[in-house]
Parts: C-alpha cells; structure tokens; sequence
C-alpha cells in the first residue's frame, strides 16, 4: 500500500525488485525449487497441518452457550461494550447483583444453594414458585409502593412480566432451577445433573438462565458443568423501580446484621461502584445482506475475471477448485486456532469472516501464477517454480506483514468484538500463506509438470515489460488511472477491503452517533471502550474469575432475549451495572485448588475422548494422499527425478541416436509426438520414437527393401501422426505409423521439377488426407487416395523460389509463392479448385527478390525482401505493416511470437512478436522483438487505418529491441520462443566485426578415412575442431544464454568425420533433431512432453537444396572435413 502513496515520487506503484542473489530472495527460490522436485512431501505437509487443525473443529464450536465450547457467529452484530460515564449516557436500565461463594469452586454444594436462598429471600422477600403473572388480574395499589418495605403484591405487579413502566424489574438466579424452593434442593440427589437439564430453563419473561449468567467460574467436562465457582443472584430494574432501592439497603443492612454466616468484599476497581456497558444484539439488515452480497459479487467478478485473463491456464475449474480449498483451509484453520486461544468469534456475522480473506488472498495466487508464466517454458518445472516462488513469495511476506500490522493498530482501538475479527483475521492471513506456500505451490507445480499449464504455459503470451532503460514521459497518477495504464490490483484492493470491513463493523457499533464523535472514538481522541479486566482484585478471595470478565462472557442470545424484555423495538441498550457484592460463607476454603486451565474445556474434552480417532484419520488421510498422488503422478514422478535430480539448472540436453545408418543423413522429418523420421544416403529410412526413447524400426526392411524407389525427394507426416508420405521421382508411398502397414500408393507425374513443398491438407472426412506437391516451375498437384492427381499452374510460368502454406483443421488450405520476379502469389482451395490471385504485382519488381514465411496460428503470412519484411493479412490480401531490417540472407528468417489472442475489436493481438535472420553479409543472427510501449497493450492485428481501442497498441507505435548473436551457425526458432543452433566451437579473440579466425584443417578424400582422427604437427587432435549447442531466450527483462557440447567426452556413438552439419528439423516444441553425419543429435531445450497437435508445426522433410546464386571466392567456400576429438 505504501508504494501506492510513493507513486508520485517513485513513478511506479510497484514494490522495489530485489537482486537474484538477494539472500531472502534466494532463500525463497530455494525453497520453491525443494517444494516442487518434492511434491508428494510438501503436499503431505499441508494435508496433514489441515487434518490436525480441522479435523477438531466441529468440536470446539456449538451454538449451545452452556456447554463449555467456543460460540459460532450467527447472523447478528452483538458485543457487550463498557462505557465511558463522562459521556452522560443515560441508562436504560439498572443492573444489581450478588455473587455467593462457599469453597474453592463448590459453589453448587447444597449448603451453599440454601445460604444463597436465604440471602435472596432476605433482598427481595419469598421467591419460592415465583410467579408474578397471577397477580396481573388484581388491581394492586401501587402509587404508593415507593417506600423501602413493600409488599409481596405490590412487588410483584410492576414486575415486567406485568407490563413495562418505570418501575418495572426482574430477578435471575441459579436458585429458579429449584423453583427457589428450599425443600426441592434438600431433597435433590445430584444437584449437578439437576443444574445441567435446567439449563435451558426459562423464567417467567422468558429470558432463558443459561449458566454464563448464573454462575460464575465454571468447569465443564463433556460439555456438561460439573463445578462453579460462584452463584449470580441479578436484579435488573428501571431508574424508579422500588425493588431496585430495596435491594440496595437490604444488601447495607445485611453487611451490618450478617457477619456471624457471611464474609462480605465489596468489589470497587477504582473505587468506582458501578460502570456503564451497551449491550447489543444487532441482526443483520436488508442492508449489511446486500452489502455483503454486492462485496462477495465484486471479489467473484474480480476472482473469474482475472481467472479468464490468464492465457496458460488449461483447466480453470481445477485452478478455482484450489484457490478455493487453499482460503477455506486457511479460514477453518483460523477457526479452530481461535478457539483453542478462547478468542470469541461470535461478536461478528459469520458472513463477514471469509470476504476479507478471500479478497486478500488472491493477490498472492495470482501474483505467482502470472510469475511461473512468465518463466521460460523450457526450464523444469522445479526451476520455475524455485524462480517464481524468489520472485514474489518475499513480496507476499511482505504484504503480509504489513497488513497485519495493520491490523494490530486497529484492533487497539475497536471494540472487543471487532478487535477479535482483527485477531482472527491476522491468523487467517499466515494460515494462508503457509498454505499457498505448501499446498498451493505443489498443486500448482503438479499441474504444471502433468501439462493442464505446462501445454499452454508454452504458448503463454510473454509480455516484454517496459525496461529501466527505456525512455518514459512522466504524468500523473491519475491520468495513468484514467488511461488504464495502473492496473488496480488486489495488493491495494485487500488492504483496502480489510480496513473497510473493519471500520464498518466498528461502525454497527456506534449506533447513531455523529461521524465526528465516531471517528474522535476511533482515534480516541474521546475514548469509548474500557479492557474488561480479567482478574478479580480481591486478592482473599481467589474469584474464578472477575465480574467485568464474566459480564463480557454474555452470549448473544442471552443479550437478545434482554433487549427483548427491557426495549422490545431496539437492538441495543445501556445499562448501569453496579459491581457485585461478594458472599462468602465463614469457613470456606478458598485457597487455590486448582489453576485457570490454559485452554476451553472443550479443547481437553476432545483429547480425552477423540485423541485416538484423530490419530487414524490424520494418519489414513496423510496415507490416502500419498496413494493418490502416487496414482496420479506414478509416470510424473518418474520424470521429474530424472529431470531435476541432476542438474536442474541445465536447460539444454543432448541425446544421440547412434547405429541408425552406416552413411549421412540426407533427410529428416518430425511430428509433434516424437516421431522422427531419417533417410539416409545408405537407402535405409528409420522411423523413431523419440518420446519413448526407443530405436524404432525400419520401413521397408528385408524383401520388401527392394519396393522403395530411391532417391526420396521429399517427406512428410500428418497433424496426427497417423501418416507418413513418402515423394519419389513418380509415386508417393504411404505408411501409416499407428498400425505399421503401408497404405495405397500414389501416381505423380514422373520427371517434373524438383518439388518445393510437400505436405498434408487436414481433413476429417477422408481416412487419408490429401497431400499437396509444389514444382519449382509452379505447377501446384493435390493428390488424393483412389484419384487421380490433379494439378494447377499459378505462378503463370514463372519459376517459383520461396513457398509458404496456411494448413489448418477446419479451414480452407492456402498456399504462397514468390516468384524470380518478386510477385507474390496466393492460391486457396476450394473443393477440388486452386484459384490464385496476385499479392502487391505493381511494386514488388521494384523491392527485389522475395521470400515467404507462413504464420498459420495469426492467419497471415511474411513477405520478405532484403531489407523489408511485409507482415499480409490472408484473407484481405492488405499489408498490415512492413518492418524494415538490415539485409536478410535469402530463407534464412524464422519468426515466433506470443499466444494470440482476440480482441473486442475482432482482430487477433499479441504480446510479442519475433523476427530472427542472418544477416546478408556479415551472417551474423539477428533478433528483433516487438512489444507493446505501454503496459496493458497489445500488438493488434486490426486495419491500420481504423480507430483502436486504448488496449491495441498498432505497430507503428510498438517498440523494438535488438540483439545480434555472433557465429550462429545452423539454427532454428522454436515455437516456444527459444531459439536454439548449432556451431562450430571458436578458439583465438575474435575479431571486431565477429568473425573468428579457424585453423585450415586437412581435408580427407574418401570415406574409407573417415574413421580416422584429424591431427596436426604434434600428433594431438585439433581442440577447436568440436560442435555446441546454444541457446538463447528473452523473457521479459530477463535473457537466458546456454552452451553444451554437441558430442559428450564420455559418449562414443560412432559417427563419421563431420565437414558440415546435415538436416536440422523441429521435434515438438521445445526441441530439434540434427544430422551428425550418420547419427542424429536431438537437442532438447527444458522438458519436451511430445504431444499431438500442440502447434509445434515441425518443418516439411525437404532436401536443403543448393543456391543458385554464384558463390563466392573459393577459398571462402572450401569444405573442411570436421572430427569431433571426444567421439
């Protein structure tokens, strides 16, 4: 909250970032990394600290006030409240009482029953059947009954249950449970049971005699009383009632007349003799309903809009399953701790208890789920929680500790009630802390290791946050208000709710007074509350407990019924309560006996007699966890040992498929799930399974070796991995993966142009999809099982030299070409038709040569020429915008972005967009990304020349960041957002413009002598004659950079010599697969979970085909032949 109130000095509402080594910040990281590599523990941990404080809830709380355990709110605002008298409140009525002790809590011995009756009868003369309701149809004199002495009848008509005047009264006493009959005590057998069945008893103006108000210092065991400390003898009476002045001078005369049975204290704090307390029983208005309602609708609102704002979240239902199970476990929780502490919770509507936690603890569980998006999908899942959890799980303990610092402050200057709300809802927020940083935190990062976040975390859009050293304009915060630029979070919003809610119920409390007087008591600036105090100072007489204490033990029912009798029409009143005069019978023992237990009775009831239930079931439920998470996760598991328990920090990985072929890869091609498929020049094509990590098989082995017409032109398989095809010279032979058959063969026109593309059109309605073959001359052929080929020229005779194709399920089929002469055409499918059509034909002569690259998940598509790239809508045929860049190598771009997502304007947007090449001339690999200028943007899609939303950010205004990589090598975009290459290992300084000075190395004339080791002079091998792989990422502010041998110094998997490196093909999304000579490298970037169709679109298996373009010098051009010395 304070950087709320900084923001016009600091700029930012947010709070200071600490360093990545920062001690505390690494203590949570670590920590994070621990919770998730240790999900079943940290999740045992929390399901057991729950258990162990659940499982007693129900009981330690009942709505039965006589039973020794912890009230339950209700649906009313009730609190008894001392006053101050300088205040001039007049009262409404006038409480009197008489406290009666015999031994050390043995105040129900049967003795002290009879003394105390004595006493009573004495005070307000014979109670014994007392019933003044027969006297209502007598007409009693009562205007003169002002004298000390009345009589019976004149006592008993203006008593309340007779009709209320100002001089109404009524009495209660322990003694009504004998009907105040000295014969029934001396003949009761068990006066302990008698007591506990009358507790519910009424009297005669139905104000029930629970035992909180008639007896004082009491010992319960199994929710029955079985000791009191004291009997409670009340008067209650208006100001001109003769009964209350009677009482008064009998209760002097007795301190005079009765010292021979009685010792008698007088209790006066302060030498006070009487205090003002407002008792209130409030329920709950049509007003608080609906104010309660409109808070619970606002934080569902904020709950499910946040909720739908979070791109990477597959199953949203399971998330709100556990923020919810995380607040109610920390409420429930906070209960039970409340009730062992005897914190009284029922001065406060039961509804008012989770809104304040709900509202305050969704803050910190969407903090941390935004930060583990944000994290880089190819970490482990371990690493990204450890680095979301040292991101925000200080900021959390931060937020917490200040709130409840917070609610320390208040709760020294609210009322009782409100104060134990405050206490209340202090527990509730470490609870929920705690459980965020166990139960959530494993959930979460199960969750995201069984892919329901890891598949869309890997498409989250990443948002390229405004860094420090960008330019920013200075304005107020209100005009970043009013632009949408601060978002309100929940950091303010619970810190707001909390002292809201607190205030309002202070507020309930203050009846009808004026704003001023009411803040001036909250400040206490006129202070209105006193502490009840909670030890008697009558030091001789060891009371159980004070009568300012018990007075504040009154439930709420009891003050209901009271304000029923005294004013029928109001919800509270004010009494003056004079202190008690204390009775002690001569020769009692009131020496301690036994200590104030630390704890409500309840709390030892349920370990005597739960102790071994509680046991088992916690015991079973921490078992039936461990057996479910074992079920659940028996494969995860698995995985994640292996993935974090070696390097977890590692993000790269490298394994080798050695013993494929006997000579050089010449094709690859891949599918989503883990298929890989490799040609070699040894005519053996194998299908792998690199998800299973297996071997494989090899299509057309043994006879059938003969029926593969060699050489294959192409290779591709379908969405569905269900499909492999097959291009020849004139046929296409396909294989169907899932049930290793072959299937039906397709005629090609023989002695065509070497093809361009060659891929799958999805379709649901045919077995086999169609494929489609695009020729170098144009000529475009849709092939289709049991038809004959169909084929059409769209490019008018010119030849075609890049290609592009938009395939997607349940849309038409669209396919791009550049020509020599730089037209750019566009052919859709339409049933069995290609119409085409010609993209910018009147300046694209003049921009040079282009090439094409396909967005399918956006719908649009790249031109690209040397130093402009064209970003084309595929339906309109419109330039959206065109990015300028440094010269391009020709085919060498490759692009990324965020998820998309739709706008309210229609049109798609993003979070980032990408764009990575090498550079014409110096071959360096260049990185641009595109982001939004402003928080809360998005790179839109729509028509530059309409209006926008304030959300779209157009690309005109979106910032560009730059990073050149130097030797890239052999590279490629992941769709991740990672991009990761292969090069050859420099040695020496490079020079300024990057290049790198490499020894000449021998060159080898045959394959005969590929076996043997490249050495110089001395007869070593050539240290820098080794391959790694790289990897670079920016998420955000934060750029990841990794290297790792390509060929591991233990590993010998027996590949040729290397003088360049062969096909390179995507495997998923987060990994590659690359041709070392006659074995394959896959390269995996953090965890790659091989699923179909996750939009990992790996690339067609075309042959790299050579440039036409003339070469340069030879010297330049000349193959070195490459051993890697650690092979």
């Amino acid at each position: 909250m304070i950087w709320y109130l900084l923001y016009p000095i600091r700029g930012t509402t947010e709070g200071p970032v600490l360093d990545e080594s920062h001690p505390l910040r690494v203590a949570f990281a670590r920590y994070g990394r621990y919770a998730a590599s240790h999900v079943v523990t940290t999740l045992l941990v929390s399901v057991a600290v729950a258990s162990l404080l659940i499982y007693p809830l129900p009981f330690l709380y009942t709505t039965d006030s006589t039973s020794g355990a912890s009230i339950l709110p209700e649906h009313a605002w009730t609190d008894t409240l001392p006053l101050v008298d300088k205040n001039r409140v007049e009262p409404d009525v006038i409480m009197r009482s008489i406290w009666v002790h015999g031994n050390y809590f043995q105040a129900l011995n049967r003795n002290v029953l009879l003394s105390a009756l004595d006493l009573q009868d004495e005070l307000l003369g014979p109670t014994v059947n007392f019933n003044p309701r027969r006297f209502i149809a007598r007409e009693i004199q009562t205007t003169n009954a002002t004298n000390t002495d009345i009589t019976l009848d004149q006592r008993d008509a203006i008593h309340v249950a007779n009709g209320l005047t100002n001089q109404s009264w009524f009495f209660q006493s322990p003694l009504q449970y004998w009907s105040c009959s000295s014969e029934t005590i001396e003949q009761d057998d068990d006066i302990i049971v008698t007591a506990n069945e009358r507790k519910t008893q009424a009297t005669s103006v139905n104000v029930t005699l629970r035992h909180s108000t008639v007896f004082s210092g009491k010992r319960f065991q199994d929710r029955r009383l079985v000791a009191a400390d004291a009997l409670v003898i009340s008067l209650v009476h208006h100001r001109d009632s003769p009964v209350g002045r009677q009482w008064q001078e009998k209760v002097q005369a007795l301190k005079q007349n009765t010292h021979d049975n009685w010792n008698i204290f007088n209790y006066s704090p302060n030498g006070k003799t009487s205090e003002l307390y407002e008792f209130q029983f409030r329920p709950m208005s049509s007003q608080d309903v609906f104010l309660l309602g409109l808070a619970y609708t606002l934080v569902l609102v904020y709950f499910l809009t946040s909720l739908s704002k979070l791109r990477a979240v597959k199953s949203k239902v399971g998330l709100m399953v556990t923020v919810i199970a995380q607040i109610v476990l920390a409420i429930f929780s906070s209960f039970t701790i409340c009730a062992i502490f005897k914190i009284d919770l029922s001065r406060i509507p039961r509804l008012g208890y989770p809104v304040v936690i709900f509202s305050m603890s969704l803050e910190n569980i969407f903090r941390l789920i935004n930060a583990v998006i944000l994290t880089p999908s190819e970490h482990s899942t371990s690493k990204r929680i450890g680095y979301a959890f040292g991101e925000t799980g200080y900021v959390a303990l931060a937020c917490v500790t200040q709130n409840l610092v917070i609610l320390y402050g208040l709760s020294k200057l609210v009322s009782p009630g409100v104060s134990a709300f405050c206490t209340f809802t202090a527990i509730a927020l470490i609870f929920d802390f705690f459980y965020l940083s166990t139960f959530f935190l494993s959930v979460l990062s199960v969750d995201v290791r069984r892919t329901e976040l890891s598949d869309a975390l890997a498409k989250a859009s990443i948002r390229s946050h405004r860094s420090n050293s960008d330019p920013q304009s200075r304005q107020t915060w209100l005009d970043a208000m009013l632009q949408g630029r601060i978002a309100m979070s929940t950091r303010i919003a619970g810190t707001i709710v909390m002292i809201g809610f607190v205030l309002v119920s202070q507020w309930h409390f203050f009846e009808n007074e004026s704003v001023i007087r009411a803040l001036g008591r909250i400040l206490r600036i006129a202070p209105k509350y006193k502490n009840l105090s909670l030890s008697s100072s009558l030091s001789e007489v060891h009371q159980g407990r004070s009568p300012a204490s018990w007075l504040g033990l009154q439930d709420h029912e009891t003050a209901r019924e009271l304000i029923h009798v005294i004013k029928p029409d109001a919800h509270s009143y004010i009494a003056r309560v004079f202190y008690p005069t204390i009775f002690v019978l001569k020769g009692s023992d009131r020496k301690l006996s036994a200590n104030e237990p630390w704890f409500p009775p309840a709390v030892y009831d349920f370990v005597r007699h739960q102790s071994s239930p509680f046991i088992v079931t916690v015991i079973v439920i921490a078992a039936a966890v461990r057996l479910l998470m074992n079920y659940l996760l028996w494969d995860e598991l698995a995985d994640s040992d292996r993935v974090d328990g070696a390097d977890s920090d590692a993000l790269l990985s490298v394994k080798t498929l050695s013993q494929g072929h006997t000579l050089d890869v010449a094709l690859l091609a891949a599918s989503s799930d883990g298929h890989l498929v490799s040609i070699g020049l040894d005519r053996v094509i194998r299908v792998w399974d690199v998800k299973a990590g297996i071997e494989g098989y090899v299509l057309g082995d043994n006879s059938e070796l003969f029926n593969i017409p060699f050489p294959i032109l192409a290779v591709c398989i379908d969405d569905e991995s269900h499909w492999l095809a097959l291009l020849t010279s004139r046929k296409v032979l396909l294989w169907n993966l899932a049930d290793f058959r072959w299937g039906p063969v397709l005629e090609v026109e023989p002695d065509r142009h070497k093809p361009e593309s060659f891929f799958f059109v999805p379709d649901d309605s045919v077995t086999i999809p169609s494929l489609v073959v695009i020729r170098r001359d144009g000529t475009l052929t849709e092939l289709k099982a049991g038809q004959p080929p169909k084929s059409v020229t769209f490019t008018k005779g010119s030849s075609i030299v890049s290609v592009g194709s938009l395939v997607e399920k349940g849309y038409p089929a669209q396919v791009i070409a550049s020509t020599r002469e730089g037209q750019v055409h566009i052919a859709t499918q339409e049933d069995t038709q290609w119409p085409s059509s010609t993209v910018n034909e009147d300046n694209s002569i003049e921009r040079g040569l282009v090439s094409i690259q396909s967005l399918p998940e956006l719908g649009f598509f790249l031109v690209i020429r040397l130093q402009t790239v064209d970003l084309v809508d595929s339906q309109t045929l419109r330039t959206i915008y065109t990015f300028n860049t440094d010269p391009i190598q020709p085919k060498s771009i490759k692009c990324f972005h965020s998820r998309p997502r739709k706008m309210r304007c229609g049109s798609i947007a993003l979070w980032s967009f990408t764009i990575a090449y090498n550079h014409a001339y110096t071959r360096d690999l260049m990185v641009h990304t595109y982001s939004p200028q402003n928080e809360g943007e998005s790179l839109c899609f729509c028509d530059p020349t309409s209006p926008t939303r304030k959300t779209c950010c157009p690309w005109q205004r979106a910032k560009m960041s730059k990073r050149t990589i130097k030797n890239p090598g052999v590279w490629d975009a992941l769709p991740c957002g990672i991009i990761v290459g292969v090069r050859k290992k420099t040695s020496g300084k490079a020079r300024a413009d990057g290049h790198v000075d490499c020894q000449r190395l021998q060159q080898l004339g045959n394959l005969r002598r590929r076996h043997q080791f490249s050495q110089v002079a001395d007869g070593q091998a050539t240290p820098d004659n080794n391959w790694e792989v790289w990897m670079f990422s920016h998420f955000g502010k934060k750029e990841t950079w990794e290297t790792l041998p390509l060929c591991s110094k233990i590993e010998d998997d027996g590949h040729l010599f290397v003088n360049s490196l062969g096909p390179m093909t995507r495997i998923g999304r987060a990994s590659v697969a690359i041709g070392l000579s006659n074995v394959i490298k896959i390269i995996v970037v953090g965890n790659e979970r091989f699923e179909t169709g996750d939009g990992a679109q790996p690339e067609d298996g075309m042959p790299v085909l050579g440039n036409r373009r003339r070469k340069g010098p030879s010297t330049l051009r000349a193959k070195h032949v490459l051993h890697c010395p650690h092979c």
